[in-house]
């Protein structure tokens, strides 16, 4: 039975260059690809790193639109959001998708000629409930507003968890068409090897979500060395650094695969993780997993890693001492998380996505007139695509 329908021929999907949602967009494009639907991606929140550029490249029949437009949640974005919607917009007309798949919030609202999916990866207030402890403050209250303007005037809402799905309602209202479809990992590219003793993590390092404080606090009382990978920086500027865990800064993707690989346990104790990529990576590399006890982490891999509350230093120094002293136990937890993570595979994640667009384009009913552009303001008008194969 063939996934794909006439219909469905070009999307134009945006993603930014400083998250997971980089990764995810590039494992459906390829899927994608391979089911004869061409993706135009659209990139904003910076310029591409070296080993984008590089994986770009890899990737047959994808077209990359860059520019430099703050994303949503950055400070002081709003300017950058007005102009990155005429420039979408633009895009639209120009590439004339059949369905705008959209990776933000805010740009469900734009007039969009044709279909429009928002999926939710993250968003600030769930955020800061879960890291900080209590509802974000009012400076966030323009933002509360255009993320709920985006989510419910788009034509259908996604998100990788039922969990995720569960926080974006009670933040911003019930949303009308709504599901969960689980992101995919090509196992191919994380395959297991000989484990050695060492405890590895990965995310971005000035997150207060991935914890990685934690476990600087607990590496000193641990036999095993803890080695911690991912982004020091911060977007709007300033720098973590830790002393008691080895860092290895940001890793290309086979860099990131070869330390997957080699690692006995992967610790993410999150705070918050709508998902979970790395998790799901290091699953597929047959590394035990020691996660966060938060919603989504337990709804994806309940029964497949233990887990400790992020607040807990204690408990997540007993549960890794005990893994590194118990062998069998060690071995029982990678089989398990193996097999778990080869469930979440690029085709199932397709075949969610190729599901949700048939929707749209079986509706087929515009639901916005077409909104006016103002080429005073736009990004880059003629700007050329980074890679068209």
């Amino acid at each position: 039975m063939n996934d794909t329908s006439p219909m469905l021929r070009r999307i134009l999907m945006t993603a930014d260059t400083v998250g997971g949602v980089w990764t995810y967009a590039l494992e459906l494009t390829q899927a994608l690809h391979q089911h004869g639907v061409q993706v135009v991606l659209a990139t904003m929140g910076g310029p591409l790193s070296p080993s984008q550029r590089a994986e770009v490249q890899n990737i047959s029949g994808l077209t990359v639109f860059e520019s430099p437009f703050k994303l949503e949640w950055m400070e002081d974005p709003w300017s950058d959001v007005a102009r990155a919607g005429d420039w979408l917009l633009q895009l639209e007309e120009s590439v004339q998708p059949d369905v705008v798949h959209l990776n933000s919030y805010v740009y469900g609202a734009l007039s969009w000629r044709r279909p429009a999916l928002v999926v939710g990866h993250s968003c600030v207030l769930s955020w800061w409930e879960a890291v900080k402890g209590e509802a974000a403050p009012d400076r966030w209250a323009r933002y509360r507003r255009e993320v709920a303007r985006g989510l419910h005037a788009a034509d259908l809402v996604l998100a990788p968890t039922r969990a995720m799905l569960a926080v974006l309602e009670r933040h911003y209202g019930c949303l009308a068409l709504s599901r969960a479809v689980p992101n995919g990992r090509n196992p191919a590219l994380f395959p297991p090897a000989a484990k050695e003793p060492f405890i590895f993590a990965v995310g971005r390092l000035w997150d207060e979500a991935k914890n990685a404080a934690v476990l600087e606090k607990v590496a000193p009382s641990l036999a095993w060395p803890v080695y911690v990978a991912g982004e020091d920086r911060h977007p709007a500027g300033g720098q973590v650094r830790y002393r008691s865990v080895r860092e290895l800064g940001r890793l290309s993707p086979p860099a990131l695969a070869h330390w997957l690989a080699r690692a006995a346990i992967y610790a993410l104790p999150a705070r918050y993780e709508p998902f979970g990529l790395s998790v799901l990576e290091a699953g597929l590399a047959g590394c035990a997993l020691v996660l966060g006890d938060i919603p989504s982490l337990r709804e994806t891999w309940d029964g497949a890693a233990v887990f400790v509350s992020p607040d807990d230093a204690s408990a997540l120094a007993a549960a890794l001492k005990a893994l590194s002293q118990d062998s069998s136990r060690l071995a029982e937890l990678a089989a398990r998380a193996r097999i778990r993570a080869l469930e979440f595979t690029p085709q199932r994640m397709l075949r969610g996505y190729l599901a949700a667009y048939r929707e749209l384009l079986q509706a087929r009913q515009p639901r916005r007139g077409r909104q006016e552009l103002q080429p005073t303001i736009l990004g880059f008008p003629s700007m050329p695509p980074v890679v068209e194969e």
